[in-house]
């Protein structure tokens, strides 16, 4: 959507793809009931479509899925890549929301458990995992314990809950080492009846030099109560370089929608964020119809393409609708 010419903030004129959704559950077993938390990584002239489907029992594994950059509807399903956790473990019930990235040679695909623990709502998330592999194909898990918890936050006390699948970034360092950045969500909220507590989440950011001890824990956007859509929760910051600056995409929840709304904000600095006045950074929000979109937009990812940017993105019931997409010119 556009914003008016009066408005200070301009968010991108995304162009939905007429096929949406691109990727639908059912592909097999593994996705029967659900695609959700969508990566993509280009390699070659191929995406690598990480994410995360549900089986017939709802547990959530991390799947690949691979196709042309030229037809983003022609995807090739390869199944999970590892299995959950066993019982008790951090990731007993889900495997969601992956992010990849190269470190030292391998690559690194971190993860969000679930550990299905009743009664805990989203402090039943309480570690990020990690796999390993070579070729982005083949995976290895590190080990069967998390690498990452919500434990870190002084400002947020009591909490252990954590969400990953935003990006990672490299931030050269004068001496010539590469510090690595993850930007990830710290969800924070305890079952509630009341949105603002039940779904509040913050969105984060950690660094590390070897991608498995991290330090430097900053919370770099949150809700604001004066902009309805986003009032309980800001997630999946999706942040990437502009010629002048920085861009970021994520979602929001907050009580205009009941659930969640994709959105946008810039930085000069990619740690602190501008998102205009409440209504002007609202970027892809629910139709409101009985489309696969029609009750919310959530889990953003953005990567380049040919000169323009890429999104994926998913709909109603948290991925049970599947994954689109939507392609943009990009802005300064």
């Amino acid at each position: 959507m556009s914003n008016q010419a009066t408005q200070t903030f301009r968010t991108h004129d995304w162009v939905k793809h007429p096929k949406n959704p691109v990727l639908p559950p059912g592909g097999g077993w593994f996705d029967v009931n659900c695609c959700m938390n969508p990566f993509a990584l280009r390699v070659g002239d191929e995406y690598y479509l990480y994410y995360a489907g549900a089986d017939k029992d709802g547990h959530r594994r991390i799947c690949l899925a691979v196709a042309p950059v030229s037809d983003v509807t022609a995807w090739k399903r390869h199944g999970p890549l590892f299995d959950i956790g066993a019982p008790g473990s951090f990731d007993a019930n889900w495997c969601v929301l992956p992010c990849v990235h190269r470190i030292g040679g391998k690559w690194h695909l971190y993860y969000t458990g679930n550990s299905g623990e009743a009664g805990k709502g989203l402090q039943a998330f309480y570690g990020i995992g990690l796999a390993v592999s070579d070729d982005l194909l083949h995976w290895k898990r590190h080990s069967d314990k998390y690498v990452l918890t919500g434990t870190d936050f002084t400002q947020v006390p009591n909490n252990r809950s954590i969400a990953g699948g935003a990006r990672i970034h490299d931030v050269p360092q004068p001496d010539g080492r590469v510090l690595y950045r993850m930007y990830y969500s710290l969800p924070s909220g305890t079952p509630s009846k009341d949105l603002l507590v039940d779904q509040a989440k913050r969105s984060v950011t950690a660094d590390s030099w070897d991608g498995l001890k991290w330090f430097n824990f900053q919370i770099i956007l949150g809700p604001r109560l004066d902009a309805d859509y986003e009032n309980a929760a800001t997630i999946a910051l999706n942040i990437w370089k502009t010629k002048t600056r920085w861009r970021a995409i994520y979602a929001g929840i907050g009580t205009r929608f009941g659930a969640y709304s994709i959105c946008e904000a810039v930085s000069n600095d990619a740690l602190h964020w501008e998102r205009g006045k409440p209504g002007e950074n609202l970027a892809i929000p629910p139709t409101g119809d009985d489309s696969w979109e029609g009750r919310m937009t959530e889990y953003p990812n953005v990567i380049e393409e040919n000169g323009k940017i890429r999104l994926f993105y998913c709909g109603n019931g948290y991925g049970a609708t599947g994954i689109g997409t939507a392609l943009a010119e990009p802005l300064d």
